[in-house]
């Protein structure tokens, strides 16, 4: 999300960073070049003059114009306004509730909300270490209760079975039933989505919301719409007590309209951000991260709590003990470390959480290409154990068969190869004294310029 206006923003920077000194003339021309790039960012007018005039009143006050160092005062004025817009911080779940706390779940057809259910199922379990149970009230569309109950088990929470034959009504009261007398936290009620906003649908589920009084009701809206995401979502909130709102598909939304319009036009919180179909594809919408990621800044914290939550810490330490003692480092440790970023989200997703990553040239933004990584591990699964852990024993032939069995080609294994030799050098570096020192400044030259300090 935000690449377009992430690029934008940062030329737009980079030119007044560049100015020795900060003029109103200068600030104006400034002000211009980022409401074109929130307008290419389909952020609704509305929500850019509003924007704009706040910027303009603190860009002429003296905290900037004096400063020693303008364009960044400036930046941070920008920032600080960014965060304020889309609501400053985390808002999350309120789960204050008699069990079973429950959450309704709605939204537009195609929005991503029954996908969404399992995913914040998943969230709310392995996170929060809630017990879940899941419900489709969805009788328009029968693959919806079967979609459901298959993404339940995937994640492995309950399931309460519906049928297209009853009342929506019904199936949510029953299902609170259920969940009550299994002593379930949260219970998620999926209902169903509309081609567009109509009476009968709302007229639905504000009997489903007076039957069921939830905590939380939280509307899943396609980010990919733009600003018509907030609309939509306004126009909702309007016939239903909205609590917040969950972003889907920011994975492919370049733009980033929806997430900048949507707390400013309905005065809901974003309370979740998805990206992908894996049921682990949900995170908190954290405002100040999100703005730092958009502004090239980097979100640290986010890659921690990943890091955090994913890796198997047993084989870290095992990992580390292996290097720390100046065991050799092999191919299958490689392959491990590969599945550990994959687990993470894969490496495009780590790179745009790390500060400057934007500004890398488009060759070595390229080279984070998760499919290579797929393709490296495919090449690695090709070779036999001994192969994993002697490379030096693969010559011409069995470089053929490696090739031919992960459907790539000789250059490719040879490339793999180098690379691994390398990476071999390197961890014993880390093995010997100076550690992570010693390593980085291996490093210094084959990595871009920027990406780690001298020393």
């Amino acid at each position: 999300m935000f690449d377009n206006l992430s690029e934008r923003l940062g030329r737009v920077f980079k030119n007044l960073s560049g100015q020795g000194r900060i003029t109103e003339s200068n600030i104006q021309d400034t002000l211009r070049d980022v409401r074109m790039a929130l307008l290419e960012a389909d952020v609704a007018l509305p929500v850019v003059k509003y924007f704009i005039d706040h910027i303009q009143v603190k860009a002429i006050g003296s905290e900037v114009m004096t400063s020693l160092t303008p364009g960044q005062s400036l930046i941070k004025v920008v920032k600080d306004e960014l965060t304020l817009l889309m609501g400053e911080a985390c808002d999350t779940l309120n789960l204050q509730a008699q069990p079973p706390a429950i959450i309704l779940m709605c939204g537009l057809q195609g929005s991503g909300k029954t996908t969404t259910v399992a995913k914040l199922a998943r969230w709310l379990k392995e996170t929060q270490k809630k017990s879940v149970m899941v419900v489709s009230a969805d009788i328009y569309r029968p693959a919806a209760i079967k979609q459901l109950e298959t993404l339940a088990k995937t994640v492995g929470v309950s399931f309460y079975p519906s049928d297209a034959t009853e009342n929506p009504v019904a199936i949510a009261t029953a299902a609170m039933a259920a969940a009550k007398a299994q002593l379930i936290d949260v219970l998620l009620i999926d209902t169903a989505g509309r081609l567009h906003i109509d009476d009968e649908m709302m007229e639905e589920i504000t009997r489903l919301h007076r039957a069921t009084d939830p905590i939380e009701t939280l509307f899943v809206v396609d980010s990919m719409t733009g600003q018509d995401a907030a609309n939509t979502a306004k126009a909702f909130h309007e016939a239903l007590p909205v609590t917040g709102i969950i972003l889907t598909k920011t994975d492919g939304d370049a733009r980033g309209g929806a997430a900048l319009s949507i707390r400013h036009i309905t005065g809901k919180p974003i309370k979740f951000m998805g990206s992908g179909e894996k049921t682990d594809a949900l995170e908190p919408f954290h405002p100040d991260r999100v703005v730092s990621r958009l502004l090239g800044m980097g979100d640290i914290l986010t890659l921690v709590e990943t890091a955090e939550r994913t890796f198997d810490k047993s084989k870290a330490e095992q990992f580390a003990k292996k290097i720390k003692k100046g065991k050799s480092f092999s191919l299958e440790d490689f392959r491990d470390q590969l599945r550990q970023i994959s687990s993470m989200g894969g490496m495009a997703s780590i790179m745009k959480k790390l500060p400057g990553m934007n500004r890398l040239p488009a060759p070595a933004a390229d080279g984070t290409n998760d499919k290579k990584l797929v393709e490296i591990e495919a090449i690695i699964n090709s070779m036999t154990r001994k192969e994993r852990r002697l490379p030096d024993i693969i010559n011409g032939s069995r470089k053929r068969r490696i090739a031919n069995g992960s459907g790539t080609d000789i250059q490719a294994v040879n490339r793999l190869l180098k690379q691994f030799d390398h990476m071999q050098k390197m961890m014993k570096k880390l093995s010997k004294g100076g550690g992570l020192a010693n390593m980085m400044r291996g490093m210094q030259g084959q990595l871009p310029p920027g990406m780690f300090p001298p020393s």
